[in-house]
């Protein structure tokens, strides 16, 4: 039998619908994506229709190839799914790589992606991104906003990939956050504990 939270359900929704319905530009951050979220990715992006999306690093989360090399020819396979959900969206793709990701594989599989080294400087319609894999690229950037991932700290204007999808809407600057689905972070090797 399958639980689910239908109140966060339903919360998701009216946020996705929120954005959808927005006139405004929208760009999507997220970070540290296991191969199994994908296909909850890609809803997002067919309902909202983002004009950019950035990806801070970790492009295939749940193949850790720091630790384990031997796993070169899955986590290409894995890359190669989510770089066509992200490149055949319609919008601008920019990618910081993560620690667990691969630069040479990630260099030969992205087509209309355009990768960028962590504490870059991405200005859209005026409002200057620092982009980084962890908080650390980006803590001393000066920049109306901080796009990372990596773990769960949270810094002054910082927009944390793993925590929530986050889209950003310009003019206005309004923030939407959107949680990933139940198992998420399981799925990215994290334990957590429960009850707190």
């Amino acid at each position: 039998m399958i639980s689910l939270n239908i109140s966060r359900f339903f919360r998701r929704g009216k946020r996705l619908d929120e954005i959808a319905e927005s006139r405004e530009i929208k760009i999507m951050h997220i970070s540290d994506t296991p191969d199994n979220i994908y296909p909850f990715l890609l809803n997002i992006i067919e309902r909202t229709k983002p004009n950019y999306i950035i990806h801070t690093g970790d492009l295939v989360d749940n193949i850790k190839l720091e630790r384990k090399p031997e796993l070169r020819d899955r986590y290409r396979k894995s890359l190669e799914s989510i770089l066509h959900i992200l490149e055949n969206s319609g919008a601008q793709v920019y990618i910081v790589p993560g620690n667990e990701d691969d630069e040479n594989i990630l260099k030969e599989v992205a087509k209309n992606s355009k990768i960028l080294f962590p504490g870059s400087i991405l200005e859209i319609e005026g409002l200057k991104l620092a982009l980084g894999h962890e908080f650390r690229d980006v803590i001393k950037i000066d920049a109306d906003l901080k796009l990372y991932g990596h773990n769960f700290k949270v810094i002054l204007k910082g927009l944390n990939g793993v925590l929530n999808v986050n889209f950003i809407l310009l003019p206005s600057r309004k923030i939407v956050k959107i949680k990933y689905p139940d198992g998420t972070n399981f799925e990215r090797g994290y334990k957590m504990m429960r009850g707190l």
